[in-house]
């Protein structure tokens, strides 16, 4: 057992300003009190007053296998998440082959319930080899053990095929996920267009092309009553458009990345594009930034996603224009969100920030795995601790992911993971965990 005193527990939904102890047996929470008396078969560990959260869940990473193990794999994955204060992450089916049958996706699952970090739930294709068609066998790969539907590197190719998505998706009981983007507009494109794209003649992303694409998911979304989730917003126009489907009652849920919360064309700029600010989409305006963090303040985003998207050196360091797309951050992404909270005067309450980790993306996942967002007796011990006043320098040599680039490498970040427990097993950073998936 393991006994957690004079922790501040952020359960899900609050922030409880008085501190509590928590005894974990087993897999699962036993106790939560004021206090608790210790016993001989405990371990003890005092929090100091540290936030005790549930584990943080992404719901967009790449691990790059099957077919690009080089970057990623699924162990180097689930260990980098662990790592990072995650507990439970979902992979995007964009691989080779991509993911759209029953056996790759029992294949996900099982090297994830190997893997000796974070949980690993697999996302599988909506479309047939992804290629944007004819729909894949929905309700197979949902037995199988998917948790989320997307073609995620391009939009669903056409507005009929999304329909039909949208329309199987409410009987398999799993969400649809849309990369927004409109491709005609975006064909060639390298950054954002605005600024940037006029100082440096490369050809841009128009804000219109997300706007576009997240207004067709709204109408089908209106048309068929099923839930549509954007992944990766990054514009006001769009965050505006998701605001009032939301205000009509639609069943629209979005999220963003800490890289567009945090990061804008300028450090493109500064840096003399380098490709590590590569993204799609591309970091924006320094006034879509603000719009993203007004979006947090008034709930119009319900998840913060890593989006992490690893490529080897050899691949990633090349010129600006001739490199891929994808930044790579599990290790230190929830540090790059609360720093740059922390920076910018706390804009939103600790707990709303909290909610974008936890209980905000748990509720878009299936029913069976919407308890992992909360803090209660009886439920699985994930648990994520966060220490506000841990300040380190980022150092991408320590990291358990195979990807070494990142916009953050050498800088201090303020407010970090420090300890990550999984089903009750506390997560070594420094050592090879094994498997604790049952």
């Amino acid at each position: 057992m393991i006994l957690f005193k004079n922790a501040r527990i952020f359960d899900g939904k609050e922030l409880r300003e008085e501190v509590s102890d928590v005894l974990v047996a087993g897999k699962k929470i036993e106790k939560i009190a004021e206090t608790i008396d210790v016993t001989d078969d405990m371990k003890v560990i005092d929090l100091e007053g540290k936030v005790l959260a549930p584990g943080f869940i992404d719901l967009h990473v790449h691990f790059r296998d099957p077919g690009f193990e080089w970057r990623e794999d699924i162990e180097s994955g689930s260990k980098a998440a662990a790592a990072g204060g995650y507990t439970t992450v979902v992979t995007m089916p964009n691989t080779d082959p991509v993911i759209d049958i029953p056996s790759l996706v029992e294949y996900i699952a099982e090297k994830g319930r190997r893997a000796g970090g974070a949980r690993v739930l697999p996302g599988a294709c909506i479309s047939h080899k992804r290629k944007g068609e004819y729909l894949a066998e929905l309700g197979l790969l949902r037995e199988a053990g998917a948790v989320l539907f997307t073609d995620d590197g391009a939009p669903v190719k056409t507005s009929k095929l999304l329909r039909t998505a949208l329309l199987y998706s409410q009987d398999v009981g799993a969400i649809i996920m849309e990369h927004p983007e409109e491709a005609s507009l975006t064909e060639k494109g390298q950054v954002n267009e605005g600024r940037i794209s006029a100082l440096s003649g490369l050809k841009g992303f128009p804000h219109s092309a997300e706007y576009i694409d997240i207004e067709r998911g709204i109408a089908l979304c209106r048309e068929t009553g099923a839930p549509i989730h954007f992944t990766h917003v990054s514009t006001a126009l769009a965050f505006k458009a998701i605001a009032a489907a939301k205000k009509e009652g639609l069943p629209v849920t979005c999220d963003v990345t800490p890289h567009h919360l945090s990061l804008d064309e300028n450090n493109v700029i500064v840096s003399r594009y380098h490709a590590v600010y590569k993204v799609n989409p591309p970091l924006r305006s320094r006034e879509d930034v603000k719009a993203a963090w007004a979006a947090i303040a008034d709930g119009t985003i319900d998840a913060i996603v890593t989006d992490h998207a690893p490529w080897h050196e050899n691949e990633k360091d090349l010129p600006f224009q001739e490199a891929p797309f994808g930044i790579a951050s599990l290790e230190c992404s929830v540090a790059v969100v609360l720093d740059t909270w922390l920076k910018m005067g706390q804009p939103v309450s600790l707990a709303r920030v909290l909610e974008l980790f936890t209980s905000g993306p748990a509720a878009i996942l299936p029913e069976e795995w919407q308890k992992l967002g909360h803090i209660a007796e009886g439920l699985i011990a994930d648990l994520t601790v966060i220490d506000l006043d841990e300040s380190k320098v980022v150092d991408v040599s320590t990291w358990k992911s195979k990807a070494r680039m990142t916009p953050w490498n050498g800088e201090v970040l303020t407010g970090w993971p420090v300890m990550t427990i999984l089903e009750g097993k506390i997560f070594d950073k420094g050592e090879d965990n094994g498997s604790n998936r049952s």
